[in-house]
C-alpha cells in the first residue's frame, strides 16, 4: 500500500525546503515533488508544498 505526506510550509527558502527534505526522508519517506504557490505580482513563491511517499505493507 503506497501512502503519502504533503508537508506545507510559508516560509520557501532554500534553508526551510532543505530543512523539511532532510527530516522526511531520515523518517524513511520518499521525496516525489515541490509544489510552488505564487503570489500574485511577485516572483517569489508564497507557499510551498513538498510531497513524499513510501509504500507499507
Amino acid at each position: 500500500m503506497m501512502r503519502y505526506k504533503v508537508v506545507e510550509t510559508s516560509t520557501v527558502t532554500d534553508e526551510s525546503l532543505e530543512r523539511i527534505l532532510n527530516e522526511w526522508t531520515t523518517q524513511g519517506w520518499e521525496f516525489d515533488a515541490i509544489q510552488f504557490a505564487m503570489r500574485e505580482g511577485s516572483r517569489r513563491p508564497a507557499m510551498a508544498f513538498v510531497l513524499f511517499t513510501r509504500k507499507e505493507c
